[in-house]
C-alpha cells in the first residue's frame, strides 16, 4: 500500500468522473485535511495511516464491480459514473480529521514501551453516513439517490438501525444501489482489508 499512489489515483478518479459545480472546492478541502494520512478504523478495517483512502478505493472497485453485474455494461441507463464515484469516494469523508494519535503503555518481551493508537475525537458529533452527506452538501448538491446510498452505507451497523430505525428497508427498497454500495462497502472492508490484530 503506496499512500502516495493511493492519493493520485483517488484524485484521478474525481476529477474524471466528478464535475459538479462545487467538487473542485470539495476536493481541495480533502486535500487540505488528514483525509489521505488518516486510517478508515481505530483497530479493524484499514486501521492505518493512508487506511481511508485505501477503503475508498476499495470502495469504489467493488462498487461498480456489483452496479455491472446486477445491471451489465449498460448500468448508466441506472445510474452514472459521476454518481458511483460520488458514493463511493467520499461515503466515509466524516472520518476526516475525525481519527487522533494517541501513545500507550505495550508490554513487549516483558518490557513497557509506548506505542501509538488511533483514537476518536469527533468534533462534528453528527452521526455516521448522515455526517458525510452533510459534509459534502456543504460544497455540492448530491441527488437523492446518492443521499441515500451514502447516508445508509453502514446498513444494520448504522446505530439508528441498531435503535429500532426501519427507514433502512424503505430506503434500500427504493434506492436499490443503496443496498449495493452496502455490499460493496462490507465487501471491502471484510475481504480486501485486514483487521489491525492480523496485519
Amino acid at each position: 500500500m503506496d499512500k502516495e499512489v493511493n492519493k493520485n489515483k483517488f484524485i484521478e478518479i474525481y476529477k474524471k468522473y466528478i464535475k459538479r459545480e462545487g467538487s473542485d472546492k470539495l476536493l481541495e478541502y480533502l486535500i487540505k485535511s488528514d483525509f489521505f494520512d488518516a486510517p478508515a478504523s481505530t483497530k479493524f478495517h484499514s486501521a492505518y495511516a493512508g487506511g481511508l483512502v485505501q477503503h475508498t478505493l476499495n470502495c469504489y472497485n467493488r462498487f461498480k464491480n456489483l452496479i455491472e453485474l446486477e445491471y451489465g455494461k449498460e448500468y448508466s441507463n441506472v445510474i452514472t459514473d459521476e454518481s458511483i464515484a460520488i458514493i463511493a469516494l467520499l461515503h466515509d469523508i466524516c472520518k476526516t480529521d475525525y481519527y487522533k494519535v494517541e501513545m500507550r503503555n505495550v508490554k513487549v518481551n516483558d518490557v513497557w514501551e509506548k506505542q501509538p493508537y488511533y483514537t476518536v475525537e469527533d468534533n462534528l458529533p453528527y452521526g455516521h453516513g448522515e455526517k458525510s452527506v452533510y459534509i459534502i452538501s456543504g460544497f455540492m448538491k448530491l441527488t437523492r439517490e446518492e443521499a441515500f446510498a451514502i447516508n445508509w452505507h453502514m446498513g444494520g451497523f448504522d446505530t439508528r438501525v441498531k435503535g429500532g430505525s426501519y427507514s433502512i428497508k424503505d430506503a434500500f427498497y427504493k434506492f436499490p444501489t443503496a443496498l449495493l454500495f452496502h455490499i460493496a462497502d462490507m465487501q471491502a472492508s471484510y475481504l480486501d482489508e485486514v483487521e489491525n490484530e492480523k496485519r
